[in-house]
């Protein structure tokens, strides 16, 4: 298991600590360096709803081995549509612009 690093999105469980019964999504800020336990690690970063947006600004004390690593935007589900080019309709178009 690789160590957090800042745009990592994570799934948080009950493996990671026993505060996070209710699991959550995680995009982290960064791993902080702070001396502690073996294996467990402060994160500061982002929960995030099922969306994938952030909705509040943690910080978390976990079990490295406990986290899952998703890929980047792995909780999002509402991805943005495309956009094309707006059609005009030429004649449309001419008869708005003023010439003169």
């Amino acid at each position: 298991m690789h160590l957090p690093r800042s745009g990592d999105v994570l799934h948080v469980t009950r493996s990671a600590s026993v505060q996070f019964a209710a699991p959550i999504y995680f995009r982290v800020i960064r791993a902080h360096d702070w001396p502690t336990y073996h294996g467990w690690i402060w994160l500061d970063g982002y929960e995030l709803n099922a969306s994938g947006d952030a909705v509040e600004r943690r910080s978390i004390f976990v079990q490295i081995n406990g986290l899952r690593h998703l890929q980047p935007n792995a909780g999002r589900h509402n991805h943005p549509q495309a956009r094309r080019p707006m059609r005009t309709n030429s004649s449309a178009f001419t008869a708005r612009v003023r010439v003169g």
